[in-house]
């Protein structure tokens, strides 16, 4: 199924059957093995123009105008502080570039659009994850995609037990090989159905599978790592909307970039080819609070992703409460710091900032504003 702007076309024409078999009162056939539980019976949906707009990715409109149908019992209600700002933090001491664990709350320092923030929680749970393994299948990568399958296979064998995941392949379009789910054997599967062809649209797979990942991932923390010889040849979307994109989506991006170091030489026109995809690749990853890596040797395939594997299980959570307490659907951006403990010095990951979400749940950009793409 291919993968398309502004999201998976594929969930449209699901929904619009399930909508269909509904009003005709027709039983919904469900597949063998399906792991979700029996659901009682729902009231037949209104049609509403928003649900009858492909264009409506997120579903805003048409979960508004069905929560306004649903009479709401007031005693039945969980009222939640939504203002509470939470921080996946990866920690690792500069001298050794290995993860730190031993941190405590007074160790943090948190900055809002530069103003210092009271810091309430830190924690270092382990908490459930909603990955995507996408796949770059580009004829580039024909010799390396056996060791990349075996390599996402080494992440779906480390998932615990609320963890889910699904696997997207790109080429000359993003491609959703296995949707969300939590059984092993069917992301395996997935994995070794992956075949080469065509060329490279690395953008177009990282924004598409990023709002995928956002609109149907199950836990908070989210994540894609991305497979790629980071040569982007065929994308129809910049960079600029890519990083909108991770900011609103809230995704962490980990990035495996098998660069090219024959493409390195300096061009006439400015910085080479290998350069530049470097570079692009460690500003996506950075500013989604993630990492990227540069493998000189495919055999180093397998222990990035165990490093990549620890890099998730390991980050702190750290809560505060914005002193700028308006929602008014602007970014805000933000750093964590971490204090010296004698000689040692750290380095703090995180995404570099939030949304805050009006009453509604929306976050306007002016990139929304001027073309509607999101």
């Amino acid at each position: 199924m291919k993968l398309h702007r502004p999201s998976f076309r594929f969930v449209w024409r699901y929904a619009a059957a399930c909508v269909l078999v509904s009003l005709l009162g027709l039983p919904v056939m469900r597949s063998v093995g399906a792991q979700d539980p029996p659901l009682p019976p729902q009231p037949k949906p209104t049609p509403t123009p928003a649900q009858k707009d492909p264009r409506d990715k997120k579903g805003a409109q048409r979960q508004g105008a069905q929560a306004d149908q649903q009479p709401l019992d007031p005693d039945s209600v969980i009222r939640v502080d939504t203002n509470l700002v939470s921080l996946d933090v990866t920690v690792v001491d500069t001298s050794n570039n290995m993860p730190v664990f031993d941190l405590k709350k007074e160790d943090f320092t948190v900055f809002e659009d530069r103003v210092k923030q009271d810091v309430e929680t830190v924690s270092r749970e382990e908490v459930p994850l909603s990955f995507g393994l996408v796949i770059d299948t580009s004829g580039s990568m024909k010799s390396k995609l056996q060791t990349v399958i075996d390599s996402a296979m080494l992440l779906v064998k480390q998932m615990r037990e609320q963890d889910e995941a699904f696997v997207a392949s790109f080429k000359g379009e993003p491609e959703l090989v296995q949707d969300f789910t939590k059984d092993r054997r069917e992301l395996e599967d997935a994995l070794n159905e992956l075949y080469t062809s065509n060329t490279t649209a690395l953008l177009d797979a990282i924004i598409a599978t990023a709002d995928y990942a956002q609109e149907k991932g199950k836990q908070r923390r989210k994540a894609l790592i991305v497979i790629s010889d980071g040569l982007d040849k065929n994308s129809s979307v910049k960079e600029r909307e890519v990083m909108e994109a991770l900011k609103e989506d809230e995704v962490q991006v980990y990035l495996v970039g098998f660069i090219d170091e024959e493409d390195n030489e300096r061009s006439m026109f400015g910085k080479s080819p290998a350069k530049k995809a470097k570079e692009l690749l460690t500003r996506l990853a950075d500013d989604s609070g993630g990492r990227a890596y540069f493998p000189k040797e495919i055999s180093e395939m397998p222990q990035i992703a165990e490093q990549i594997a620890k890099d998730l299980r390991t980050q702190y959570v750290v809560t505060y409460q914005p002193s700028n307490q308006n929602k008014d659907g602007s970014f805000r951006t933000v750093k964590v710091m971490i204090n010296p403990k004698g000689a040692r010095k750290f380095n703090a990951r995180t995404r570099q900032g939030y949304y805050a979400r009006d009453a509604k749940g929306q976050a306007p950009t002016p990139m929304n504003k001027k073309t509607g793409s999101r």
